[in-house]
């Protein structure tokens, strides 16, 4: 387990210090771990077999537990033991698998999975006594919560499936000579000057110079989407292409896309990333719904690997246009306390590493 010392900044724990959160019983479940449901900087939530569906979402607030709000707002329980259809434009409440009993020094904040945001599932973490979504603060005991609106899909969901992901980050084990070590270290590369959180910019790449695909658009009318079915739905039973000749679209009120960036996006060993929250003063649209980078995405020591971030956008009220090159956001790269012994993408079967414009792992190559 980490040892509190003196604050200095707060870290992200790498795989290696999660196991020792199973160790110590401060991460609990059901039923034991899944082979590789530690990710570099994370652990994968599971599914539990109790649902609900709501009447709507909710906080709990500081004063109430999650079950409070169940008994006055579900619609009905549900067992996802045999599956479910959660259907598109409702709003589902799913116990997960794992619990905490973080230690003080320890806090956690969790996001959507990638495969869960390209699929236009919105999905947050809610637990007792939480004033806001995906957040858990220093030493919560309690269980664990995932709130569920399909928006562009109706899904068929089973107990056991992983939707989102959580970290944990510590306050008190960062010391300012290790700061500088890693700072100093040949792994720093892809202009990453500092080791304070830092905060890159990035655009949206529309470029077709011969009228290529520069995104895809979700149909309003479709199928279901089995959620433990991988590469096997066709992409144009779901999705209509995007294709430009003038390097700019207009985003449709309601609408559900499918883009990338521009900049290829490097996360090296001692780092993880996170996009920034939407920003109202760049436009009436969202960019990402699932916006976590393990350590290692797109990361090679001679920077031969080139990956792109996706991008899931939502335009809002309005028709929005969007420009190649155009800025839509921000990358914030945290510090990990430590390298992980695992890397997304070399010693894990990563789906997303390398890639430039790609659906979820559900669709066939």
């Amino acid at each position: 387990m980490v040892k509190p010392v003196s604050k200095i900044i707060q870290a992200v724990l790498p795989s290696q210090e999660i196991e020792n959160l199973v160790l110590d019983r401060a991460i609990t479940f059901e039923v034991p771990l899944a082979p590789k449901q530690i990710q570099p900087s994370s652990i994968d939530l599971r599914l539990g077999s109790k649902a609900w569906r709501m009447q709507a979402s909710f906080l709990p607030g500081k004063a109430k537990k999650v079950e409070t709000w169940i008994d006055q707002l579900a619609m009905q329980e549900i067992n996802l033991n045999d599956g479910y259809i959660l259907e598109k434009g409702s709003v589902y409440l799913v116990q997960l698998q794992e619990s905490l009993d973080l230690p003080e020094y320890v806090e956690a904040q969790a996001n959507a999975k990638s495969s869960t945001g390209r699929l236009d599932l919105f999905t947050r973490l809610i637990v007792d006594y939480g004033s806001e979504f995906d957040t858990v603060s220093h030493g919560y005991s309690g269980p664990l919560y995932t709130e569920i609106a399909p928006n562009s899909f109706s899904v068929f969901a089973r107990t056991g499936i992983a939707l989102n992901q959580i970290r944990f980050k510590t306050n008190n084990s960062f010391s300012m000579e290790r700061l500088k070590k890693i700072k100093n270290s040949e792994e720093t590369n892809n202009n990453i000057e500092c080791l304070m959180p830092l905060t890159k910019s990035f655009s949206i790449n529309l470029k077709s110079q011969h009228g290529e695909v520069v995104g895809y658009r979700a149909k309003p009318h479709t199928d279901l989407i089995d959620l433990e079915k991988v590469n096997h739905y066709r992409a144009e039973d779901f999705w209509d292409k995007v294709t430009t000749r003038d390097d700019r679209i207009v985003l449709d009120p309601g609408a559900f896309y499918i883009l990338s960036s521009r900049e290829y996006v490097s996360v090296p060993p001692q780092f993880a990333a996170e996009m920034a929250p939407y920003l109202s003063m760049i436009g009436e649209f969202r960019v990402h719904y699932a916006g976590f980078f393990d350590p290692g995405f797109g990361y090679s020591t001679d920077g031969s690997l080139e990956s792109r971030a996706v991008l899931e956008v939502r335009c809002h009220e309005t028709p929005f246009l969007l420009e190649h090159g155009q800025t839509v956001g921000q990358l914030i790269f945290e510090n990990m306390l430590d390298k992980p012994k695992v890397l997304y993408g070399k010693e894990l079967k990563s789906n997303y590493q390398g890639q430039s414009l790609k659906l979820s792992k559900h669709f066939k190559n």
